[in-house]
């Protein structure tokens, strides 16, 4: 069976791969939604025009509940308030969802997570298989290094990124600090000026570069005496979350309403 994906936020970098990525992809799906913002110039434009190949026969919507009541499932890569508001529409149409939105406030993301009590919701920071991976190596490190190791987390994103630091590297730190029994939320450190005094053992620092058009490398160190362990993944591009998310679609539409992950699509969680 085709299953017809909607995207979010078509006309965004993440949207645009997700379109490439659709259209060659190995799996049998097929883009039935483009959704843009209502102010968008490409409202009306067909899909194929913005890629510069042929007519793709679907065009760039600014209504949500007739183009999402058209799909199988949506991805959404949009910012935290739209991406509130489209998973809404997916409740009241009974529609799943792969979101890869970060930087919700408190309230957003207990909103937002409250809605996989009606639909089936696979909510990740990053849906690479690569970084997917690695958190599973975090935890492994954590575990046998960790109480010797002082464990610092770096990461580097385009200049056009808006929130830091970055939803993995956030995950990346609640991975280690999970492994080691502590709260992420009592022992970050997200930066450091002037006279900040002997470095506290059970800290986990994050420290964030904004630059360019770096597409984001991840690194977490652990650092003992006479040895350091470095953990790291670059992304080269985009494509690898775009592919992730078409994986994520097809796994989550056979499931039932609940809130899923990447370690779920990809059998990397422990039973």
């Amino acid at each position: 069976m085709t299953i017809k994906i909607g995207v979010a936020g078509a006309s965004g970098r993440m949207g645009r791969m997700l379109l490439e990525a659709i259209a060659a992809s190995e799996y049998d799906v097929v883009l039935s939604a483009a959704l843009v913002r209502p102010d968008s110039a490409l409202c009306g434009v067909d899909t194929g025009t913005l890629l510069g190949g042929p007519s793709s026969g679907i065009t760039f919507s600014q209504d949500a509940q007739a183009a999402i009541s058209g799909v199988d499932i949506l991805i959404d890569f949009t910012p935290p308030e739209a991406a509130v508001d489209n998973a809404q529409v997916c409740v009241s149409l009974r529609k799943p969802l792969v979101s890869g939105t970060t930087g919700f406030s408190a309230d957003q993301a207990r909103q937002f997570r409250d809605t996989a009590q009606t639909i089936a919701l696979c909510q990740a920071s990053n849906f690479s298989t690569g970084v997917n991976l690695a958190y599973r190596l975090l935890a492994q490190a954590a575990a046998i290094l960790g109480a010797e190791a002082d464990i610092e987390i770096s990461e580097a994103h385009h200049r056009h990124k808006v929130d830091a630091p970055s939803g993995t590297a956030i995950a990346m730190g609640e991975v280690v600090a999970g492994a080691l029994g502590r709260n992420l939320a009592e022992v970050a450190i997200y930066g450091r000026e002037g006279h900040t005094g002997e470095r506290p053992k059970e800290t986990i620092g994050f420290s964030t570069v904004r630059a360019g058009d770096i597409v984001g490398d991840h690194t977490v160190t652990f650092a003992a005496v006479g040895e350091r362990l470095e953990i790291t993944h670059k992304a080269s591009s985009r494509m690898a979350f775009a592919r992730g998310a078409i994986r994520a679609a097809v796994w989550l539409i056979n499931q039932q309403p609940g809130l899923y992950d990447m370690q779920d699509v990809l059998g990397l969680k422990e039973s």
